[in-house]
């Protein structure tokens, strides 16, 4: 891509994160151990977490749902070659390096052929640290070339956060409940190691520290030093009756081009693995019976003869068949018809969604953000069968600083079903824009989140939303809360 576009695809940022705080749910997301490589879509590379009186960093891995939370040095953080761009001719890029010569850059804006990283201390609680912030810094580069994060005022100019090149380390100060992107600017083709720290005071006087943990990077097409392919198995359930089919499939990360494998089993008492003769396919059905009981899986992948990854094993685990008649008891169960009622809930544990730092939009004539509404779970026991209609509001003003405030209209979502029961019918409510003048719009009116019609909606459901803001440019910069009330009828 050239110059010119890339220039123009550097962004503005108004000042401050707009938190929306509501009655909403956080999915949790699962540890992983596997190494794995992200060159594409949304991650937190930096994400702060505090637990246990310890301060440490991890990776938010959302390009994968549900979200995951890996260790740094489980992770590759891949720019691909088109991230390359030429260096605008603008004296303000000049730290990039002479104009025309190229840089690989991920943006601060989402490019969905790129990866997106930022940081993130959203998991943190107000009143914790002493000034409700923490310290990030960039303790050291090492690579072909310079690093350097950046985010840009309202006129484009460049902002740098962390530069490898003058000086390290460089800090700077986060505020809880923040999330954040920069562009991550690498000025030649190669791997590199960064090393990023957090500090923070407690609010007794207590100083945690994480201390340095490395970040690897690699910039243009993998080489062999790096995981170039993780693999792990998908599909082992639990638990199997005897007779079941089991079936297991061999899962890339990232997805490449080879596609020769190697299924292996070791059962209790054998010393080594055995190659499972005739299996060569990415995914291996077969019967399970108690004689396979605790045998162990793995899978291998081939280039040629090369073994390029291997799977960590997975345990087959067969339930006992059922006792004879003589020897066993029957069990019933019943729900009483009569009982019922209709739940809307969310995690009381996590109610709040804190959208992106709002940025201009092209024709610079509104500040605008985008996110996702926590996933909002209803229940239907009801033995008539009534049908429901879930709805959400945003009854009062977003508020902010000084007392500033901004109408909960210019806030709208686009809703969808996220998962629903056997045998419902659940469908998604009608997108709302954010308030137009003249035409009105936005969540400070009543809005259908979901429903389901007579028939069609005994049993579970989750609904979303992804939420879009529109503000107006005289907008005063700051942190706005507001609050969603969800009902369901």
């Amino acid at each position: 891509m050239n110059a010119t576009v890339r220039a123009r695809g550097f962004a503005a940022l108004v000042a401050g994160a707009v938190v929306v705080a509501g009655t909403v749910l956080a999915p949790t997301a699962a540890s992983a151990a596997e190494k794995v490589v992200l060159s594409k879509g949304h991650t937190d590379a930096v994400d702060v977490h505090y637990e246990g009186g310890a301060l440490s960093l991890k990776v938010n891995d959302d390009t994968v749902s549900p979200a995951v939370k890996r260790d740094p040095a489980d992770v590759t953080f891949q720019v691909l070659p088109e991230a390359a761009m030429a260096v605008p001719d603008d004296p303000r890029f000049a730290f990039l390096g002479p104009a025309g010569s190229p840089v690989w850059l991920l943006p601060m804006t989402q490019d969905p052929d790129l990866l997106w990283p930022g940081w993130n201390t959203t998991t943190l609680d107000s009143g914790v640290f002493e000034g409700n912030k923490v310290r990030l810094s960039l303790v050291g580069v090492q690579g072909p070339g310079t690093v350097t994060l950046f985010t840009q005022d309202s006129f484009g100019g460049p902002i740098i956060k962390f530069r490898g090149d003058d000086g390290l380390p460089d800090a700077i100060d986060v505020p809880v409940k923040t999330h954040a992107h920069s562009n991550w600017a690498f000025s030649a083709l190669g791997s590199y190691t960064l090393t990023f720290q957090a500090d923070a005071t407690l609010a007794n006087g207590t100083t945690v520290s994480t201390g340095p943990v490395d970040y690897s990077f690699v910039v243009g097409e993998l080489s062999g030093g790096g995981p170039e392919v993780g693999l792990s198995i998908s599909g082992m359930a639990d638990e199997y009756q005897p007779n079941d089919t089991v079936t297991l499939n061999a899962v890339q990360t990232p997805q490449t081009e080879l596609d020769r494998y190697h299924w292996f089993s070791k059962c209790p008492g054998a010393d080594d693995w055995t190659v499972i003769a005739g299996e060569a396919g990415a995914s291996y059905s077969f019967t399970a019976t108690r004689k396979l009981n605790a045998c162990e899986y793995v899978v291998k992948l081939y280039d040629d003869e090369a073994v390029v990854a291997t799977s960590e094993p997975v345990t087959l685990w067969v339930a006992f068949p059922p006792q004879e008649p003589g020897t066993s008891q029957t069990i019933s169960a019943s729900i009483d018809e009569t009982q019922g009622s209709l739940v809307i809930s969310v995690n009381p544990d996590d109610r709040a969604v804190v959208l992106p730092p709002a940025q201009l939009t092209a024709r610079g004539d509104r500040w605008e953000s985008n996110g996702e509404l926590r996933p909002v779970t209803v229940t239907d026991t009801r033995a008539g069968q009534p049908g429901w209609s879930a709805s959400g509001q945003i009854p009062a003003d977003f508020t902010g600083p000084g007392g500033a405030t901004f109408s909960a209209g210019y806030l709208g979502w686009s809703p969808r079903v996220l998962t629903q029961g056997s045998g419902q019918g659940v469908v998604a409510g009608p997108e709302v824009a954010p308030y137009v003048v003249g035409t009105g719009g936005g969540l400070g009116a009543s809005a259908v989140l979901g429903s389901a019609s007579a028939g069609a909606g005994r049993g579970t459901a989750q609904l979303g939303a992804g939420l879009r803001l529109s503000l107006p440019t005289e907008t005063a910069a700051g942190t706005y809360t507001a609050t969603l009330t969800l009902t369901a009828i």
